[in-house]
């Protein structure tokens, strides 16, 4: 039911659509995705890591805020120490709380339609949590610890459901996962094309069972990978080609050829390579057991 219900607020949130494509546009301007700062927004998307890294980050913060939601109430009663406690948790979680924005905002740029306006519902209550506790620690500097607290607890009850939003973002939305994670093909070689079918610098797509690959042949080699983009779930078969790695159409991340390592953001994960064999003229695939 709590599912249902949020899902019907978000949606009678008609404002969310037009503030998150001005929100975009102004940002895609101060930070675009080509040029010099691709690698920072790398970064902030985990391409490093394998693995997107908000996620990771957010846990400082609402672990930091829980620990100090906890220490607050266990020293309601003046305990020195645990106010001490309660206080340094407040503040770790406010300095874990602006990477967590960093990060979430360089992957929210990638989204559109509905997760975009789930994204955007969901940053402006972690905005406002962050807001809640930066009184709170004014408040607490000032020595008004009964309004610091009661600021603190009004966070925590925002962070709360701004991360039951989050998930519905993840596992409603698919934002955040792997989207060929599921795409595994044939253990054994499949015959998927004739080798004179497949021309040079122009990828192909076909089907290993159930699983499309995408052919590349470059310098008279053949490459094959999961034609699905991992990150948002985009044809890697009407992608280009650049430097030894094919570009997805939708958001630009880039996997390279040989291995299906990612080569630029915003994907995280990896693509799966097959084997590539040629008999009596036909192509034929296999999915590689060795996978970035």
């Amino acid at each position: 039911m709590a599912h249902v219900f949020m899902e019907d607020l978000i949606d009678q949130q008609q404002w969310l659509e037009p503030t998150g494509d001005a929100l975009q546009q102004a940002i895609g301007k101060v930070v675009p995705r080509e040029g010099p700062v691709r690698r920072i927004k790398d970064f902030l998307h985990g391409t490093w890591l394998g693995h997107p890294l908000h996620p990771a980050l957010t846990d400082v913060p609402t672990g930091a805020w829980t620990a100090s939601f906890i220490l607050d109430i266990a020293s309601l009663g003046g305990n020195t120490p645990l106010r001490r406690g309660a206080d340094f948790t407040l503040k770790l979680g406010v300095v874990g709380a602006i990477g967590s924005a960093l990060s979430g905002l360089a992957d929210w740029q990638e989204t559109y339609g509905r997760e975009r306006r789930v994204g955007l519902l969901h940053a402006l209550l972690n905005s406002t949590a962050l807001t809640f506790y930066t009184a709170s620690w004014l408040l607490r500097k000032s020595k008004r610890r009964g309004t610091a607290v009661f600021f603190s607890t009004l966070g925590y009850g925002t962070v709360v459901i701004a991360a039951y939003i989050g998930g519905e973002l993840v596992f409603g939305q698919g934002v955040g996962v792997n989207h060929a994670a599921w795409l595994q093909g044939s253990e054994e070689f499949t015959t998927v094309l004739d080798e004179s079918a497949l021309q040079p610098e122009q990828p192909r797509r076909v089907m290993v069972g159930d699983t499309p690959v995408v052919l590349v042949k470059q310098h008279g080699k053949i490459y094959a990978l999961t034609a699905v983009c991992t990150h948002a779930g985009g044809p890697l078969d009407e992608g280009t080609l650049e430097d030894g790695t094919i570009v997805c159409p939708w958001h630009g991340s880039r996997f390279c050829l040989k291995d299906g390592s990612v080569q630029g953001g915003p994907a995280t994960f990896a693509e799966r390579p097959f084997e590539v064999r040629i008999r009596n003229g036909k192509i034929e695939l296999r999915r590689s057991e060795v996978h970035v």
